[in-house]
């Protein structure tokens, strides 16, 4: 995955059912819930789909948005990042049948995931 797409988008809410409508109401975005997780993710035509995650205080604040990145290699560019003045402040771990994520921080403290889908 060389060119490192963005591919999933998080909104975190304290309220996320009421949020996803929200956005499936204003951009006609098409939703799946995925009870497993209680989690509900959305699919934008044309662009990267996403999830809405319960804003907890403390990994996520209501109001936060978090990009996931694609990437072949994630403890690679984990690396790479902290080589360039990035922080890791969740490493690889695994989503159930589905794939891969971590998160790291930018030298300004700005967050960014990483994920690999799991038939990679």
């Amino acid at each position: 995955m060389a060119g490192h797409p963005i591919v999933h988008v998080e909104f975190a809410s304290n309220d996320p059912t009421a949020t996803s409508k929200f956005f499936a109401d204003l951009f006609g975005w098409q939703l799946q819930h995925a009870p497993e997780f209680d989690y509900t993710m959305f699919r934008a035509e044309g662009g990267p789909g996403g999830g809405f995650v319960k804003a907890d205080g403390t990994q996520f604040n209501t109001g936060d948005t978090l990009v996931y990145v694609g990437t072949d290699d994630i403890e690679g560019t984990l690396r790479q990042a902290e080589s360039l003045g990035g922080k890791v402040i969740m490493p690889k771990m695994e989503i159930p049948n589905t794939g891969w994520f971590a998160i790291f921080t930018d030298p300004n403290g700005a967050r960014v995931a990483l994920y690999t889908e799991m038939n990679q």
